[in-house]
């Protein structure tokens, strides 16, 4: 066997990247950064120290820093593969996610059974909105899954499942949360996301509303979750109980500004217009999605019209083909 180190120099980076990615492990971060910046500078194409600092500097949020040093990963090392698959995760979160979903795609042409890679690529894909784009890559994905019905194969139908439903497919995103709640029942976030769905255009009311409640029950500090539970109430014209999970939801999660908006509507419903008009101004200045804003402007102007019947208002997003 070739000796583990080859020079006083190398046995000093290979000591001093050991310490590091202890220290890294214990959360002593700020030592381990300077430990593992040693050995680089003593064996700059040391793999498995870029692998821990380029880490390092995920873990502190600072992309940017992660990404010069994944760069660095040797063509020829075994961790390359790897390291292009967190270098492009980097990318993405430096809004440079053409260049992630590049180099994603050159990993799974190389290697179209990657199963991480083609997860990476489609999560980039379906946070930038592609969802036409995503639906094929989680496709792709499932294709080549073990054909052993792990649970853990649930969340490629899940994302596909939001990637289809986004794109107006609802008949094939329905059939995968359905897949996806077949593999892992009682699945938090599946649960919610079709009972809200079904809810939202008006359909299976009774068996969306118990499925939300499940997922509550669950993940009762998830301010999202909670919130598909209060804009249930809405729908089915419930404004009560309504306002109290709207209201719950944006204890847990205050900036978020569609939850904003929907605790905006319920104040409506209930006659305390002037709450309703600062929720409403406070999701327009937490940046709603494009679309969304000249709506909540409409309503800071004018209100909401009168509550004719909240089915009808249901079987108009049943119509348009809209879910959660």
């Amino acid at each position: 066997l070739p000796p583990l180190v080859d020079s006083a120099q190398t046995g000093a980076a290979e000591a001093l990247y050991g310490i590091g990615a202890t220290l890294t492990r214990r959360g002593g971060e700020d030592l381990a950064l300077v430990y593992l910046q040693l050995a680089l500078y003593l064996a700059p194409n040391h793999p498995l120290a870029l692998l821990s600092l380029a880490d390092l500097y995920e873990s502190v949020k600072k992309p940017a820093m992660a990404i010069k040093v994944y760069e660095r990963m040797p063509v020829n090392s075994p961790l390359r593969r790897n390291a292009q698959i967190q270098l492009a995760i980097n990318l993405d979160a430096a809004d440079r996610s053409d260049e992630a979903i590049k180099i994603l795609k050159t990993v799974t042409t190389e290697d179209p059974k990657d199963l991480e890679a083609i997860m990476a690529l489609g999560n980039v894909e379906r946070g930038r909105k592609k969802f036409a784009d995503c639906a094929q890559t989680y496709s792709q994905g499932i294709d080549v899954l073990p054909p052993n019905n792990d649970k853990s194969n649930a969340v490629y139908y899940y994302y596909r499942g939001i990637c289809e439903e986004r794109s107006k497919q609802w008949s094939k995103a329905e059939a995968d949360m359905r897949k996806a709640l077949e593999l892992q029942p009682e699945q938090p976030h599946v649960l919610n996301y079709l009972g809200y769905s079904w809810i939202d255009q008006g359909i299976n009311l009774d068996e969306g509303m118990k499925m939300i409640k499940r997922a509550v029950d669950q993940r009762p500090d998830d301010g999202y979750i909670v919130d598909s539970l209060g804009w249930a109430y809405y729908r089915i014209g419930n404004y009560e109980d309504a306002v109290k999970n709207l209201e719950r939801a944006i204890d847990l999660k205050p900036e978020d500004p569609t939850i904003n908006d929907h605790l905006g509507d319920a104040y409506w419903r209930i006659g305390r217009t002037q709450e309703a008009k600062f929720q409403w101004a406070h999701a327009r200045d937490l940046k709603p999605e494009a679309e969304d804003l000249p709506k909540i402007e409409a309503k800071i102007e004018n209100g909401l019209p009168d509550d004719t019947s909240s089915a009808a208002s249901a079987d108009k997003k049943k119509e348009d083909g809209k879910g959660g």
